[in-house]
């Protein structure tokens, strides 16, 4: 077979040809690594807001303790209780938002075939969909009502409560 010099260099300066399942194979296994990096970070931020959450919950609890003998009103009480429990409603919007982007990329990773997801998209995809301010006060006040993030607001605003009536009769 006869080549041109054109033909020539082309083919020593040529990337050795793999075969294209091969090369679909190798950006298919570089893009689960990356993918399953990503889930893993998001993971790990994900248990960090419930740690978090706890955390705003035993602040609350301090609050109603602690509050009175700094000379707090019920009403002083109570509200901070209502900025406690509209604060976890905000971090769990945000935790929601990392479990929306860790069931995608588990999905993406569960398929066989070669998938076009691609990692490291999480505000992307969140831009994507956001809802405007309203919607995202309405995802906050939904997720004040969870029960899982409501316990144990709503318990301390009625002991606030009940305290309040109790000093009032007194």
């Amino acid at each position: 077979m006869i080549f041109s010099i054109a033909q020539k260099k082309r083919l020593h300066n040529a990337e050795p040809a793999l075969p294209i399942n091969k090369k679909e194979m190798m950006h298919q296994a570089e893009r689960n690594s990356a993918l399953s990096d990503e889930w893993a970070v998001l993971q790990g931020n994900h248990e960090q807001h419930e740690r978090n959450g706890l955390l705003i919950k035993l602040a609350a609890v301090a609050l109603l303790v602690v509050g009175p003998a700094l000379g707090l009103d019920a009403l002083a009480i109570i509200a901070l209780l209502m900025v406690l429990w509209l604060q976890e409603a905000i971090l769990r919007t945000f935790q929601a938002r990392l479990g929306e982007r860790i069931l995608r990329i588990e999905r993406l990773l569960r398929e066989d075939t070669t998938h076009t997801g691609l990692p490291c998209q999480l505000h992307t995809e969140w831009l994507a969909s956001r809802p405007g301010t309203t919607g995202l006060l309405a995802q906050y006040g939904k997720n004040m009502l969870r029960p899982t993030v409501a316990f144990p607001y709503a318990v301390l605003v009625l002991l606030s409560l009940a305290w309040s009536a109790s000093m009032a009769i007194a």
